[in-house]
């Protein structure tokens, strides 16, 4: 226990004395609230987009009295011209739809683009609008009350909105860039204590002394899923902080609570530790295999886009959580943190990651130390 305890304290020394370990370790969390609150502002602008950026619609006959008012009413830019006219126009950017009338057909033209989307949905709302007078004046106009017919049913809406889309999509994507802060801020210290001492020859010198191979690995083990733990514990604070900033600026989040409840921050710390000490076994294993930092640089790349990708892929596709998925490395962390996001948790997909990843991490510095009793790991 001596000898573990001067191993973990000689590697926390070198790392916290380490300005590109400190570095990646506080700095690369402060990217987490730039993440939370550009992509509210983002969403905030799509939702409320000004109806001045796509109302410019263009027409190759001329309005009824009826239709400029309904247009009017909807805040309708109307640009009237033959359909050549039309089709330039709308090439350059002058309008951002035309509508071309054949008898009693009416074709909406532009392209799949995100403007003619807004645009499109306003000339929806246009014609709904256009097709019920008509259909009211034609009804009043052979007698019929247009109420009997138009009312001949009442449909109300009683639907309770449980989620908001926005907050669930920003509060993941946090927690998803919080696995790739860890990721990150594991990669170097991992790397520069053990390649790194290899190129340095001072991993040489440690295993000249009467220290087991045990006490080296799990020292440096413990070092790195240090560093880890608090970069993942300042990205959450720091995520937690710029949520309640986004809940009280954005629209988009109104009658909305951002905010993880008390026993959610919990297993979002759990989570947290479990995927620290698991990728700081990884990155030590990977790393002890290299000759030399740069070398073990290249070789841990690959594993930051294994722990990020597969994560984001479940939440694009909306896979759910399940114990034979508690199971997988990397994809059960992003999986518990849909639940929590929800407040779904399940104690046994708890379990089971916790599970998972003791055995992995105990396979692996099981390999590691083996390594490390022979002379080869210098060579």
């Amino acid at each position: 226990m001596s000898n573990l305890g001067n191993i973990l304290k000689k590697e926390l020394r070198e790392m916290f004395r380490d300005k590109k370990s400190l570095a990646m370790m506080l700095i690369i969390p402060i990217l987490i609230p730039a993440l939370v609150i550009g992509m509210s502002a983002l969403f905030e602008s799509e939702v409320n987009k000004p109806i001045t950026d796509y109302n410019k619609i263009g027409f190759n006959y001329e309005l009824s009295d009826m239709e400029k008012d309904i247009a009017e009413n909807l805040d309708i830019e109307v640009i009237n011209g033959t359909t050549e006219e039309l089709e330039n126009k709308y090439s350059d950017g002058s309008i951002d739809l035309y509508i071309t009338k054949d008898g009693s057909t009416y074709t909406i033209n532009g392209e799949d683009n995100e403007t003619s989307t807004y645009a499109t949905s306003l000339m929806d709302t246009y014609f709904a609008t256009y097709k019920e007078a008509l259909q009211t004046n034609y009804l009043a106009s052979n007698n019929i009350n247009p109420t009997d017919v138009t009312n001949i049913i009442t449909v109300n809406k009683d639907i309770t909105e449980t989620e908001n889309f926005y907050g669930n999509y920003i509060v993941n994507y946090g927690f998803l860039f919080i696995i790739m802060a860890i990721t990150i801020s594991a990669t170097y210290p991992a790397t520069d204590t053990t390649a790194g001492e290899k190129e340095r020859g001072t991993l040489e010198t440690l295993l000249t002394f009467p220290i087991k191979s045990k006490d080296i690995i799990v020292g440096k083990f413990l070092s790195v899923s240090l560093s880890s733990i608090i970069t993942g514990v300042i990205s959450l604070i720091l995520m937690l902080v710029s949520l309640v900033y986004a809940n009280s600026s954005f629209e988009i989040y109104k009658d909305t609570n951002l905010m993880l409840s008390p026993s959610s921050l919990i297993f979002a710390i759990v989570v947290i530790i479990a995927y620290s000490l698991l990728i700081s076994g990884l990155c030590i294993a990977i790393a002890s295999k290299s000759k030399t930092f740069k070398e073990a640089q290249s070789a841990l790349t690959p594993l930051t886009f294994i722990s990020f990708f597969p994560g984001m892929i479940a939440f694009m596709a909306g896979i759910s959580s399940s114990p034979l998925l508690s199971l997988v490395p990397f994809l059960n962390f992003t999986l518990l943190f849909q639940d929590i996001v929800v407040g779904n948790i399940d104690i046994v997909n708890i379990l089971l990651m916790s599970l998972s990843t003791i055995v992995i991490i105990t396979v692996v510095l099981v390999v590691i130390i083996k390594q490390y009793k022979s002379e080869k790991v210098l060579f």
